[in-house]
């Protein structure tokens, strides 16, 4: 498809960590509107005894070293699928699907992730005395709620079960100036981890409702990716769902002239690259060069 000196109004525009990136409207007629409301049809769920197994299977894998992941899943479903080549067919197209879905939440994650501020990589516990698990996970959710609508927190984050056995909750959050609530305290301690005294900030309120927890202040684009990172680990090992908090879109919407491009990509150069200092218009009206604070000015779509 030819791009050239073509200008494409309403298109979503995402950053990748490197470059500016467009999805022009004109290209993607049957795609999602960030304005238009969709009615989405019931999808049947419902799993296969095959599938269920394998779900179990694979997380369970998990566990164990890559190599040894897929013999474990076909060992536990052989009695499941009719023959030993049905079932590791059945093994193999299941884990690709993983995969492949796993990069797509990545992409989708890192897109988020880039058009956002994040200040705060966080890390939460309980303590016994205050909580069980499940009350820990109830209590935890319904204050970053209550932040989040009241305060205008934003995170992501996710679980995580830590080789003592203890639920933590790990997130990279954006904390607004002057709606932190309780105080930072600078505590000395000794990191079993690392095997020596390490430095941490602990909040005030989470520890007198919940229990340990560390506030690490995220001063460069690197510390961001690198606590993305940790949190995509998480992910990968525990097979856990990430948790959103707060307004998080994809995406912001500009109208892109053609001498912002820099040529089409993608499949079918159905996606453009623009210069790094592009021109920002909101329907006609032109802004000014690519910013944050552009940027903030923008509507944005998922």
């Amino acid at each position: 498809m030819n791009n050239e000196n073509k200008n494409y109004p309403q298109t979503k525009v995402y950053f990748d960590g490197s470059h500016y990136i467009g999805i022009p409207k004109v290209n993607f007629p049957h795609g999602k509107s960030c304005k238009r409301k969709t009615k989405h049809k019931l999808k049947n769920t419902t799993k296969t005894p095959a599938q269920e197994k394998f779900e179990i299977a694979y997380k369970d894998s998990q566990r164990l070293p890559k190599k040894k992941r897929k013999t474990y899943i076909i060992e536990q479903m052989k009695d499941t699928i009719s023959t030993d080549t049905a079932t590791k067919n059945f093994v193999e197209q299941n884990i690709e699907r993983k995969k492949t879905n796993a990069l797509k939440r990545k992409s989708r994650l890192m897109r988020k992730v880039y058009l956002q501020k994040w200040n705060f990589f966080v890390t939460l516990t309980y303590d016994s005395q205050k909580h069980t698990e499940e009350s820990f996970k109830i209590k935890l959710l319904n204050t970053l709620k209550h932040l989040v609508s009241r305060k205008g927190w934003k995170y992501i984050g996710v679980w995580e079960i830590s080789p003592n056995q203890r639920l933590h909750f790990h997130g990279i959050f954006y904390i607004p100036d002057n709606s932190m609530i309780g105080e930072l305290v600078k505590t000395t301690d000794y990191s079993t981890k690392s095997k020596k005294l390490q430095i941490t900030y602990q909040n005030s309120h989470f520890i007198k409702h919940f229990g340990r927890n560390d506030f690490k202040e995220l001063g460069t684009q690197k510390d961001i990716v690198q606590s993305i990172g940790y949190i995509l680990k998480y992910i990968e090992k525990g097979g856990e769902r990430l948790m959103y908090g707060g307004k998080l879109p994809t995406y912001f919407v500009s109208d892109i002239v053609a001498d912002d491009i820099v040529c089409p990509i993608g499949i079918d150069d159905k996606k453009v690259l623009l210069f790094d200092n592009f021109t920002c218009i909101d329907n006609g009206e032109i802004l000014a060069q690519v910013s944050p604070q552009v940027i903030e000015k923008l509507p944005k779509c998922n």
